[in-house]
């Protein structure tokens, strides 16, 4: 079962795509979290989601919120895939031990082994204010979260 809205999410420590740990924890009381779980890198509906994000980041931006993508995929993989696609924001390894922080969210699909399309919106106190979970052929629609965001 997904994180509610109103719980407290869970912070992780992960590696982004250059290496980095990122902390859900290091941007509590000073941006909002947009936090994107997503299947695979180089799929069809992942690249366009990923790539609209990409496009439309002064929407996060002009909103104090950081965007973190995250996937099951090695750090090596999404290196690649934000070279390739031009992503700058964080592109998160969930590989290993694998998909501990999807499991955490309660969006990891264990059949499948792989996170489905979970969105949540954190506040700066580490809140959860908003989530949407689609399964993973249903891309997700940024104008839901960029409204939600404006809430806030």
């Amino acid at each position: 079962m997904a994180i509610q809205v109103g719980d407290k999410a869970p912070d992780f420590e992960l590696k982004d795509n250059h290496g980095a740990t990122v902390k859900l924890s290091d941007f509590r009381g000073d941006k909002n979290v947009v936090l994107l779980f997503y299947p695979f890198a180089f799929t069809g509906v992942c690249t366009g989601e990923l790539c609209e994000v990409r496009d439309n980041l002064p929407r996060f931006s002009d909103r104090d919120t950081q965007v973190l993508a995250v996937s099951n995929d090695s750090i090596h993989t999404l290196r690649v895939f934000a070279e390739q696609e031009g992503l700058e924001y964080p592109l998160l390894s969930d590989f290993w031990p694998h998909g501990n922080v999807s499991r955490a969210y309660g969006v990891f699909d264990e059949d499948k082994g792989c996170a489905v399309r979970g969105t949540f919106i954190i506040d700066k106190e580490g809140v959860v204010r908003w989530s949407v979970v689609n399964a993973l052929p249903d891309a997700r629609d940024l104008d839901e979260y960029v409204k939600a965001l404006d809430t806030l």
